[in-house]
């Protein structure tokens, strides 16, 4: 039987067709699929890539130098090592977190657990441990073990420890200013970061990195100056401990300029270590904190009455029995003054004399001269934190308010702004902004900041009788302790007892001395608050006085300020120039024979001919440049010259020499 015949050709066909059909669907879905992640998924994918394989990391820029106003330098920053770890390339961490600990040297059993941590997570980058020292830094590159790195970040130095550590502030580890003027001025002192970018592969295994270094901060130049923050803190230290006293502040200004040239604190810390003291202690006490003001504060009454005309300076004033009764409230002196002049009221600080000046001033009158005197308003620019102070509003002023106000109570001031008020009757009536910046260098530029008047308190007539009566408290007075001999010096004691838990307390007092020497022709203006003093004494006049005393001794030595009273003939040396054969004289204290001005075009190496060492390293390090100095003397050469363009981070060669001094100053070296 013969059996039917198949047509292969048409099965294979049929085949082919479903194959091709088949084929055609899985190429269509292919390409749909890559239509939808090349186009509609495309930005998604390639950011999600891009975070697999690159970890950027911001390296904080080198914030600028803080300098006092000669140019030594208050805060820096220096280079330190930060161990990252790429936790991804490393297999047991718990070992390797064993060992980097025992590097260490000072892991707690805490900080051991929360490395192992880190390091046991599948990620591409991990701090280990930011800025650690030096030593700490060669005990775990000896270690050699894989998937760490090391990255150079900037860390914020203070050389002198303490030495105005409230009001420079501090800086935290992601190199932002967190207290102080570093946080008034973090934008202009930190600079810009940079960049650090790591490439990994697919197993996240890094295998290049590349760096975009920050670039520097402005420099700022403080008012401060060093020796005279030194002495002021050294003074105010020992005051609190001979008083045994909470603590205290001290500033000395410029009472014509309002420049800041020494606040100190006490207590005090090291802004190298911040985290190691408390709050308290970083607090500026010279602007932050208020207190009563007392008896310093009759400097305004008696201007007041003094401007407006109220009595003449030698209208006699009852204040027997030695009190007042305002209401039902008594207010006494320490003892009876019977009859004063209205200078004597301010000499031997009578409460009640100042009451009664007070009442005859009147409430409008005398809070109109609370406000002249910037009182209830920050007086600062330079510090953020600063209190405006209290001042309660006329409209509430009882009469026991206005004889209050009138002797320095139910009125909250900070050291600074007292001082400041002072200052204004030293400069003959105006009220001049205080300043701690005095100037802020910017590509190569010096941008100096300029002294502001704010208003006029008193006129000029009104601020030599208050001067004259302010000589009276420290010649015959309660200040005379603060006597200096051969100085006039005018000023005012005050103590005033503190409000400890809404009520006054009687054994904590603020006990405060301000002033300004020489008296009529002031150099500067100091203030002295000492704060609970527990030694026996707690008057303005044996507390505060003595301290005023010391810090203006030395202050007027260190500034070469001459006595008042019966001065001493200047001595002359007599001095030839050369080249004319003319004799001249000179004082023998003169500074330097020649003075050559460092400040050039923006951009140019600076000229340092004539420098001393110290200056031409100084006028070097603010335009960028590192200094190599040769010889002994004072700059005769360098290289390169002055004007050639400048090359950041570039170096000038600098050489000195003793003999060639006339080449350079034309004059013959005495």
């Amino acid at each position: 039987m013969r059996e039917p015949t198949t047509d292969w050709r048409v099965t294979l066909r049929r085949r082919i067709l479903v194959a091709a059909g088949l084929l055609g669907v899985w190429a269509a879905g292919l390409e749909g699929q890559l239509v939808y992640l090349q186009i509609f998924r495309h930005a998604d994918l390639v950011a999600r890539g891009t975070r697999q394989q690159m970890r950027t990391i911001v390296a904080p820029a080198k914030r600028g130098d803080i300098l006092d106003r000669r140019g030594r330098i208050l805060a820096t920053s220096v280079d330190a090592d930060s161990i990252y770890a790429v936790p991804s390339d490393i297999s047991n961490a718990t070992e390797t977190a064993g060992r980097l600990c025992d590097a260490f040297g000072d892991c707690t059993d805490r900080e051991r657990q929360a490395l192992t941590e880190r390091l046991g997570q599948s990620r591409a980058f991990a701090y280990v441990r930011r800025q650690v020292s030096p030593d700490q830094a060669r005990r775990v590159a000896a270690l050699n073990l894989d998937g760490l790195g090391f990255i150079k970040e900037s860390r914020r130095f203070y050389p002198n420890k303490e030495l105005a550590a409230n009001l420079l502030g501090y800086v935290g580890i992601d190199n932002a200013g967190l207290g102080g003027l570093e946080f008034a001025y973090d934008s202009r002192i930190r600079g810009k970061p940079g960049t650090v970018l790591i490439h990994t592969d697919a197993r996240r295994h890094a295998f290049s990195r590349f760096e975009r270094p920050p670039t520097s901060g402005s420099t700022v130049e403080l008012t401060i100056d060093e020796y005279l923050q030194h002495v002021a803190e050294r003074e105010l230290h020992a005051g609190v401990v001979e008083n045994r006293a909470e603590g205290g502040s001290a500033i000395i200004v410029n009472p014509h300029t309002g420049e800041i040239l020494a606040m100190a604190n006490e207590p005090t810390f090291n802004p190298n270590a911040y985290r190691d003291s408390p709050e308290i202690e970083r607090r500026n006490r010279a602007v932050q904190d208020l207190y009563e003001p007392g008896s310093t504060f009759k400097i305004v009454t008696a201007s007041a009455a003094i401007e407006e005309k109220v009595m003449p300076i030698d209208t006699l004033i009852d204040t027997n029995p030695g009190q007042i009764a305002i209401g039902s409230r008594v207010v006494r002196d320490m003892r009876n003054h019977g009859v004063l002049s209205f200078s004597d009221v301010i000499v031997e600080s009578s409460n009640v004399g100042a009451i009664k000046i007070g009442f005859q001033i009147g409430t409008e009158r005398l809070s109109r001269y609370v406000q002249r005197y910037g009182f209830g308003h920050p007086v600062s620019p330079d510090f953020p934190g600063e209190s405006p102070g209290i001042v309660w509003s006329p409209a509430k002023w009882t009469d026991s308010a206005l004889a209050s106000v009138s002797m320095g109570y139910q009125v909250g001031v900070t050291p600074l702004q007292m001082l400041t008020a002072v200052s204004s009757v030293a400069n003959g009536g105006e009220l001049v902004e205080p300043r701690a910046i005095r100037a802020v260098y910017h590509d190569n530029r010096r941008y100096r900041v300029q002294p502001r008047i704010v208003r006029r308190t008193i006129e000029a007539d009104t601020a030599v009788v208050l001067t004259t009566i302010m000589e009276g408290v420290v010649e015959r007075g309660t200040a005379t302790a603060a006597q200096i001999p051969g100085y006039t010096i005018a000023g005012k004691t005050g103590t005033a007892r503190k409000l400890v838990e809404g009520r006054y307390s009687k054994s904590d007092y603020n006990a405060s001395f301000v002033g300004f020497l020489p008296s009529r022709n002031p150099a500067v203006a100091i203030i002295v608050v000492i704060d609970s003093p527990h030694a026996g004494a707690y008057f303005g006049g044996s507390v505060s006085a003595p301290i005023f005393k010391r810090i203006a001794e030395s202050t007027l030595r260190y500034l070469g300020i001459g006595p008042t009273l019966n001065p001493a003939p200047p001595v002359l040396v007599a001095r030839h120039d050369e080249t004319s054969g003319l004799q001249t004289a000179s004082p023998a204290a003169a500074g330097p024979l020649v003075s050559f001005v460092a400040d050039g075009p923006a951009g140019m190496v600076p000229d340092l001919r004539g420098m001393s060492a110290r200056e031409a390293v100084r006028t070097l390090v603010k335009v960028g440049l590192t200094a190599r100095m040769s010889g002994d003397g004072l700059v005769v050469s360098q290289d390169p010259p002055a004007g050639t363009p400048l090359e950041a981070g570039g170096v000038c060669r600098v050489t000195l020499d003793r003999s060639l001094w006339r080449q350079v100053s034309g004059t013959a070296q005495p």
